[in-house]
């Protein structure tokens, strides 16, 4: 099996029978959103289904953080393997290999759906090897600790003013562009002058604030926009690819279906 993730996860869980296994994805893979690991925790789900056994959330996210960094030594961290298995808004403190804390965001459902309401999905029409630039992120680390610690104050800050007022995640446009500016910095391989020019279409037309997410290179960036101003950005933008979508609460789960549906 040349699919490294298909193949350390069935070793993994040990499946020797027959399987036909059929995956369908919205998203490009190496965009930035997650894709890799999304497809490692959603079949370690269907794996362990099929055996008649269920994980918890915390026990999922550990084990495709195990199958990903561990078994096919791939240069990524821990976040998106634990959002996949857990869904929704939460905190989620590293302490190292395996250690994870979560923490859901007590907030409103109008705040969470007005926030939802504010934020714009573009594909920047790159696809890029996350894993690369993570390697280089990794080998620079050690020499980039006041960056890596303004990026935590910004967390901290953004969680903040998410939890305390009903509009506050509108400053998240501020911390948006401090988060990029910061990132950027981190290494030559995170934005190129064609990221560079969508950004600044962006912020012009409207954007509060935004950033390219995931490693870098490529992928998705997402910017803090008032719905009035939604259209002018779009308008634009017109040449990159706007994608809609809804915050997911559920995280990881196992649909079955009847013969009849």
């Amino acid at each position: 099996i040349k699919h490294p993730s298909i193949r350390e996860c069935l070793k993994y869980l040990d499946i020797n029978k027959n399987i036909e296994l059929v995956h369908h994805a919205d998203l490009p893979a190496q965009s930035g959103l997650g894709s890799s690991s999304t497809f490692t925790v959603g079949l370690l789900m269907a794996g362990y289904a099929l055996d008649n056994k269920m994980r918890t959330k915390s026990q999922l996210a550990h084990d495709a953080i195990e199958i990903e960094q561990r078994r096919i030594g791939e240069a990524v961290g821990s976040q998106d393997q634990t959002a996949a298995a857990f869904g929704g808004f939460n905190r989620i403190n590293f302490g190292g290999y395996r250690e994870l804390e979560v923490t859901p965001f007590t907030i409103s459902n109008e705040k969470i759906i007005n926030l939802q309401d504010h934020l714009m999905l573009f594909f920047t029409g790159f696809s890029r090897n996350a894993s690369d630039i993570a390697q280089r992120q990794i080998e620079i680390t050690s020499s980039k600790t006041k960056e890596l610690d303004i990026m935590v104050e910004l967390c901290k800050e953004a969680e903040e003013l998410l939890i305390s007022s009903e509009n506050g995640f509108l400053e998240w446009g501020k911390l948006l562009n401090e988060q990029w500016k910061v990132k950027k910095s981190m290494t030559n391989l995170i934005t190129n002058t064609k990221i560079d020019e969508m950004y600044a279409k962006g912020i012009s037309s409207g954007a509060l604030g935004g950033k390219l997410l995931g490693a870098g290179g490529g992928g998705f960036m997402v910017f803090l926009v008032p719905p009035e101003k939604q259209e002018q950005v779009k308008v634009s933008l017109n040449t990159i690819l706007h994608v809609p979508f809804k915050f997911d609460f559920s995280g990881s789960q196992i649909v079955y279906y009847s013969q009849n549906n």
